[in-house]
Order: C-alpha cells, then sequence, then structure tokens
C-alpha cells in the first residue's frame, strides 16, 4: 500500500521551503523513521522521515523545488516495490538478472561477508608517501580574544592524497571553527595533535609531504593502512580490527566487539560475524558505554530492555562558552523581563501581497526578520538606553545600531551581527540572514562576524516556543524575543475577531534601563509592526 511522505507542517512564520536533499532514491528500501529528506526554510532546516517501512517509489519534488506546509513530498511504497523515475525505464520488466546499479552495488559491498580473502587483496598497501618537499602544517593564528583550541577533527588520515587548499583538519575555539587546509599537492607525513586534544595559536600540527603518493606510512596503526574497495578505512576497536560494514552494524545494535570472533583474514571481524552476533545475541555490552571522544552531536545508543544506560559527552568549547556567558549574564545583571503582544496581520498581509515581487527583483524571499530587525532599529534610535551597553561603571552608548541575530547551529547557538541596520533595506537584511543561516549550518561564519553588537533579537518561535524570557547577551543591556505567530479571538472596536497574534519580550538590565523605558520601547516596536507605513513615515 502507497503512503505519502509529506512536508512538516510549518510554523506560521514560515511560508514555504526548499527542498535541500533527499537522502535516498527511488527504489532505495527505508526503515520506520529513517531519515528521507531535508527541508530548509529561511529559518530551519527540517528533516522529513519515513512514516513506515518500505521502498521510496516515486519523488513528486526534486531538489531544490519549493514546497509548502504539509505539500505530498513523494510516495513510499511497501518493501521491495519498483519505483517510478527509478533506474528501470517506465515499461522495462525487471528480472532476476537485471539489477540496477544500486543493486549491484549493495551486491557488492555483500561481498564484505562472502569474499573477504579476495577483498584483502585490494587493501592499499602500507607506505611511507614518497620524495617531495615537507612542510609544516601550523595551527592558524587565533585572534588575541581566542587563547586556544580544540582539534575536532582530521578529516584526511596519514598517507591519503590531498589536494593544494583542500581541508585537512577542524580546530574549534570558543567562538568559531577554524580551518586547516593543504599547503600543497601530497599526503600528510604525520599527525602530531590528536583529535580533542588542545593547541595553542600557530602550534605544529602535523607534516606535510609535498607530492606525495597515497598509502599510510610504516608508522601508521594498522587500521589507517587497509581500506575497503569503497574508501572506507579498517579500524581498530578493543584490540580487533574491523571492516567498515561490520563497525558501522555493531555501532547500529551497541555490540562490544571484544566479544565478537573474526573470521576474516587475520582474524578481521566481517559484517557477516556482526551479524551473526547480533543473532545469538552473544555480544551485548554488560555495561553503559562510553564515548571515546568529544562529538557535539553524539546521540545516546538505543536503550536494551532491563537495562539504564547512559553516555558521558564532553562539552564543546563552544558549549562552554555559551554555558559561561548566560551564567555570567544571570549573575551579573539585574535582569527583569516585559512582555507585550502584537497583531501581524498587516505585516503578513504586506508579505503575501509583495513576496512573489520582491523575490524576482531582489532574488531573496521575503520573510518577518526583515520588518523586526527595521522595527527594532527605528525603536532602538528613540530609546538609545536600550542600545547601550555598560563597561565597569561607565555606560557606553552606541551611535549606530548593530543588531546580533541569534542562529541556531549544530554546534550550538551563535549570535552573528548585522552592521549598521539603519542604512540597510530589507533585502539586504533577508540576505545576510539567510547567509549567517547557511554559514551557521557549515561552520564557516569567522569571528568578525560575531564581535561587537548593540542589541539582539532570538526567534524561538521558529521552534513552536509561544513565551519565553531571553537572556542577556553581555555587555548588551536587552534582547528581544519572538515567539510562535498563533490566531487568538482577540476584541477589536468592540467585536471579537480571530487574529494573527505574536507575544514579543524583551529582557533588559534593569541597572541601565528604567521599566518605563523598556515598556515603551516595546510598545513602540508594536507599533511599529501593526501600521509598518510608520518605518516609511517615521512616525
Amino acid at each position: 500500500m502507497a503512503t505519502d511522505i509529506k512536508a512538516p507542517t510549518f510554523p506560521e512564520s514560515v511560508a514555504e521551503g526548499t527542498v535541500a536533499t533527499w537522502h535516498k532514491k527511488v527504489g532505495d528500501s527505508v526503515e520506520r523513521d529513517e531519515l528521507i529528506v531535508e527541508i530548509e526554510t529561511d529559518k530551519v532546516v527540517l528533516e522529513v522521515v519515513a512514516p513506515e517501512a518500505g521502498t521510496l517509489s516515486e519523488i513528486k519534488i526534486e531538489e531544490g523545488d519549493t514546497c509548502e506546509s504539509e505539500q505530498v513530498l513523494g510516495v513510499l511504497g511497501a518493501a521491495g516495490e519498483g519505483g517510478k523515475g527509478g533506474e528501470a525505464k517506465s515499461g522495462d520488466t525487471k528480472t532476476d538478472d537485471t539489477k540496477t546499479d544500486d543493486a549491484k552495488s549493495d551486491d557488492a559491498k555483500g561481498d564484505d561477508a562472502k569474499g573477504d580473502d579476495a577483498k584483502g587483496d585490494n587493501k592499499s598497501s602500507a607506505k611511507k608517501p614518497a620524495g617531495g618537499k615537507q612542510h609544516d602544517v601550523k595551527a592558524p593564528s587565533f585572534p588575541e580574544s581566542v587563547q586556544e583550541g580544540t582539534v575536532a577533527s582530521w578529516t584526511k588520515k596519514v598517507g591519503e592524497a590531498v589536494k593544494r587548499d583542500e581541508v585537512l583538519a577542524e580546530i574549534e575555539t570558543d567562538k568559531v571553527v577554524l580551518e586547516v587546509v593543504a599547503p600543497a599537492d601530497g599526503a600528510l607525513a604525520e599527525i602530531k595533535v590528536q583529535e580533542g586534544e588542545q593547541v595553542e595559536s600557530e602550534a605544529l600540527l602535523a607534516v606535510f609531504s609535498e607530492g606525495a603518493e597515497g598509502g599510510a606510512s610504516d608508522d601508521a596503526p594498522a587500521e589507517q593502512a587497509s581500506s575497503d574497495d569503497d574508501g572506507e578505512a579498517d579500524a581498530k576497536v578493543d584490540g580487533k580490527i574491523l571492516a567498515p560494514a561490520a563497525r558501522k552494524l555493531a555501532a547500529e545494535n551497541d555490540l562490544d566487539v571484544a566479544k565478537i570472533e573474526g573470521t576474516g583474514k587475520g582474524g578481521r571481524v566481517l559484517k557477516e560475524d556482526v551479524q551473526k552476533a547480533i543473532d545469538s545475541g552473544s555480544a551485548k555490552k554488560s555495561a553503559a558505554p562510553k564515548a571515546d571522544k568529544p562529538a557535539g552531536g553524539a546521540k545516546a545508543a538505543p536503550a536494551v530492555e532491563g537495562e539504564r544506560p547512559e553516555q558521558r559527552v564532553p562539552m564543546s568549547r563552544l558549549r562552554q562558552t555559551i554555558a559561561k556567558r548566560l551564567v555570567q549574564a544571570q549573575q551579573t545583571a539585574a535582569m527583569l523581563t516585559t512582555y507585550n503582544e502584537v497583531d501581524m496581520s498587516a505585516v503578513m498581509a504586506l508579505r503575501s501581497q509583495y513576496k512573489d515581487t520582491f523575490q524576482k527583483a531582489h532574488d531573496v524571499k521575503l520573510g518577518f526578520m526583515g520588518f523586526f530587525v527595521k522595527a527594532a532599529t527605528e525603536a532602538l534610535k528613540r530609546f538609545p538606553d536600550v542600545n547601550a551597553s555598560i563597561d565597569g561603571t561607565d555606560i557606553v552608548y552606541h551611535g549606530y545600531q548593530d543588531i546580533g541575530v541569534a542562529v541556531s547551529t549544530p554546534r550550538g547557538l551563535v549570535v552573528p551581527v548585522l552592521r549598521d541596520t539603519d542604512s540597510m533595506k530589507l533585502a539586504d537584511i533577508e540576505k545576510a540572514i539567510g547567509d549567517f543561516g547557511s554559514r551557521g549550518r557549515d561552520g564557516k561564519l569567522g569571528i568578525e562576524d560575531m564581535q561587537g553588537g548593540t542589541f539582539t533579537i532570538t526567534n524561538g518561535g521558529i521552534f513552536g516556543s509561544l513565551m519565553s524570557t531571553p537572556i542577556l547577551n553581555p555587555p548588551q543591556t536587552a534582547i528581544l524575543g519572538m515567539h510562535k505567530i498563533q490566531e487568538r479571538p482577540m476584541a477589536v472596536n468592540g467585536k471579537v475577531e480571530i487574529r494573527p497574534m505574536m507575544y514579543l519580550a524583551v529582557s533588559y538590565d534593569h541597572r541601565m534601563i528604567d521599566g518605563k523605558d523598556a515598556v515603551q520601547f516595546l510598545v513602540a516596536i508594536k507599533s511599529l509592526l501593526e501600521d509598518p507605513a510608520r518605518l516609511l513615515l517615521d512616525i
């Protein structure tokens, strides 16, 4: 029976999205709750998972196309069903002897369990990188505000062929992730600082051999030297060498690798060995798993009935910094929050009327954040105390408006800054925010993007928050919280009408800002949003 794969229900502040990535092709089998497609909106990326197990039989919305809330994206058929638009052409009859390229690829991977001896001949030989000038690979020069960083990941292994300017490693600081690139074509000869270790500015990370051939050095561990036909390397876990397919299967089922007997060459554990262990139940872990290294997005192992699993994962440097600053804000500021609500009818009508024309003219979607940034900018000009900051016992008044926009990334919350918003047009604001979002997800935001700022806006409404109390971003003295747009009955001119309403919250430092100014500041934003013409007339 066919099942529709639908887009999620978008928040009211999100009108439409773009199909960013299909993780499955037509004809691929999927498990229930497995990720199928990602939809990118102007605020967040939404994941769509399989409503049940089956086979992806049709894709209705291709990558790059826009979709609306709850629109049908594709069709999921019963397991084993062929798909429309798949490898086999329409009208062709598949036989057991004619398989798609995907099926052949799967068979080739399945040989991991059968033809290991043959695969052993395909392992890359262990050798030192040949010839070539050697370079020291050093950490970047950190800004003065960054003392040290942590090697988050090595994207290349010793001996692996690398092109000039290709990323070798990522260094995570308490503000941004910095990339270290290859100085020339060649290969890593030696890694001196391992993942998870701390480094200082311009510290030596590795030795790079220019023009070197691929292949691991003699000093490299055995698990680096051997690799499968698909390019993935074997890995040594608990004293045993696992094939990539076996390693993945063991991790998914949370097995104790030490209890699995390898039947491959040299005791190598194959996918077949892991499957046997799963069937027999002989490799279950007796204790809760421990994380070998930091993993910001690490997921807890699946719970086994009767057990109480736990997982200890070190905080990333960015998460530590976020925690420290939030606690600092609550301990040092006399923080208070005032609330109001805004009728979004006018903004929504304006956006609906001009969104297509706006996109054609500026090549960017017209969102809600641009209106809030412009309204906040005008309100900050009227209430300079809200745009000020505290430096020790001094008050610093800013004659400009630099507004930070909180962006959620896989590594944590960051606040890139829009500079001189008074001189920015709506299109400039929307383009900048979209750029912040995409670079934030890719870890490409620089320190210069997040320095400074005189005021901050955070939008919890994209996640469904109806009301919250935002925390200050020191040394700023105020922050605006946006929330979900929700239709509610309102009294309008003596009659009850259903209006799209949003709660607004302004948290402020009472040491600097009086309650009267904070309330009037929020009322000014409310007035500008409920009658956007005021923004043009400057009234």
